[in-house]
């Protein structure tokens, strides 16, 4: 997101260096380059005026302190301001879901067709089970998409939740209310109601999404905006806070070809906090919306609390462990291994994942890589060793040119690509070897304080 500002800030930066305070002067062309690239962004214009006099107000006179250079301190300011405008000074409650309330607590999700509302119903159902452990029920009151009922049961099943069947000649307050009344008697601890959208804003879809409203009394009503919108997110903010009261937003698509406005101007406009974020296509690609650490990554600082958390999701503790115990040992480091590594890399997001948290140096010195390309190098890597016998897993050494023909034919590739593949599996292994012993130990008490389980 905000590929311009992240370059256009480190490009001023640099213009920065030997000023010993932030003044008028030396802020000014940088104040300018961040004007440019939000409104390149499409960020709303108001937004854009109120940020940029905040940042000049605080910015001015500021001492740059230790080793902070002019351009490092406004940054600074930047960042805590970009925090700001997408709600951190609400508070890290704010961007919660409120529970508070007799069960089931009802969110009604609602914005315009094509923002992704039905997928992040889903979505939704598998993050509060998977980390509130209540009991999810989904139901559609769309009765005008062809096909919205079925698409809502489909994700509601990968999700793991429970469904409300709806039929398309059934009012949708109607719907609501059953749905209602079946969560109560069934124990439902949440109750997640999908609404009718439109290509457009008009008066039938805001008096029918307001009389459900007001039927079953929801305790967060999530308005659902696609973050590639920009300004046209604007106007349909405006008129969904006008019509509902909101309690907060949930950008979807940031993972597309995305500049970013909507999630600066959305927050800005309605006042709500955003609460997630919808970051992947698939189920768990739902994030919980953090100010702080989405400013860290527009301004290119990465996001390594992410990271961490991918790390708590995705590593299996017990197969770490393990490993370190089987190298300090004196065990070797065999293809079994490494597929196991490939396997918890993809858990963690895939190579583009990681690459998209990490800081935007560390995201340079990847240069142009092709991530697409890499990515399908990775699924080859782990068919190769599919196609090998368990005695060649466990002793490469093995894998000779007959044994690599079939590997090949059976994976689907050239030799030179099994070949390449064995060659980097004997760097992994050159590098285990160096972490015998201390080596390994003194990696394994280092990772204790981000995954759990490790003591």
């Amino acid at each position: 997101m905000l590929d311009n500002l992240t370059q256009r800030l480190a490009k001023v930066v640099k213009t920065m260096r030997g000023e010993a305070r932030l003044t008028e002067a030396n802020t000014a062309e940088m104040l300018r380059e961040v004007r440019l690239a939000l409104l390149e962004a499409d960020v709303a214009l108001p937004a854009v005026r109120e940020f940029i006099a905040k940042v000049k107000e605080k910015a001015l006179g500021e001492d740059v302190i230790g080793s902070l250079t002019p351009g490092q301190a406004l940054v600074g300011v930047v960042q805590r301001e970009l925090a700001s405008l997408m709600g951190a000074d609400l508070g890290p409650e704010a961007s919660q879901l409120n529970f508070a309330t007799q069960p089931p607590a009802i969110i009604l999700m609602a914005g315009l067709q094509g923002a992704g509302k039905t997928t992040t119903v889903g979505k939704l159902a598998k993050y509060l089970r998977e980390n509130t452990k209540k009991k999810v029920l989904t139901v559609s009151a769309d009765v005008y998409r062809p096909a919205a009922i079925g698409q809502l049961q489909t994700v509601t099943a990968q999700a793991g939740a429970d469904f409300f069947p709806s039929q398309p000649t059934d009012k949708p307050v109607d719907i609501a209310l059953a749905a209602l009344d079946y969560a109560k008697k069934h124990h439902h601890g949440v109750l997640i109601v999908d609404t009718a959208g439109r290509l457009g804003i008009d008066q039938a879809m805001m008096d029918e999404i307001r009389a459900v409203h007001s039927a079953i009394k929801p305790i967060e009503t999530l308005f659902v905006v696609d973050a590639m919108l920009g300004q046209d997110a604007i106007n349909t903010a405006r008129a969904f806070s006008d019509a509902l009261p909101l309690t907060g937003i949930v950008l979807t698509k940031l993972d597309g070809d995305s500049r970013g406005g909507a999630a600066l101007s959305v927050r800005h406009i309605t006042g709500k906090p955003i609460k997630f974020a919808g970051v992947a296509e698939k189920l768990d690609g739902l994030e919980a919306f953090d100010p702080s650490r989405m400013a860290n990554r527009i301004l290119g600082m990465g996001d390594i609390l992410a990271l961490v958390e991918e790390a708590r999701k995705g590593v299996d503790v017990a197969a770490a462990q393990d490993l370190a115990h089987k190298i300090k040992g004196g065990g070797k480091f065999d293809l079994n291994d490494f597929k196991a590594q490939l396997s918890q890399m993809k858990k963690m997001g895939g190579l583009t994942g990681l690459l998209d948290k990490l800081p935007a140096q560390m995201q340079a010195a990847a240069g142009n890589a092709n991530m697409d390309q890499a990515e399908k190098q990775v699924r080859r890597m782990e068919g190769m060793i599919n196609s090998m016998t368990p005695a060649e897993r466990a002793k490469p050494e093995l894998i000779k040119a007959a044994r690599k023909r079939r590997i090949a034919t059976g994976a689907g590739v050239q030799v030179q690509e099994v070949n390449r593949m064995l060659a980097q599996f004997e760097q992994m292994q050159s590098m285990m070897k160096k972490l015998k012993g201390g080596g390994m130990m003194k990696m394994m008490r280092n990772m204790k304080g981000m995954l759990p389980g490790m003591r």
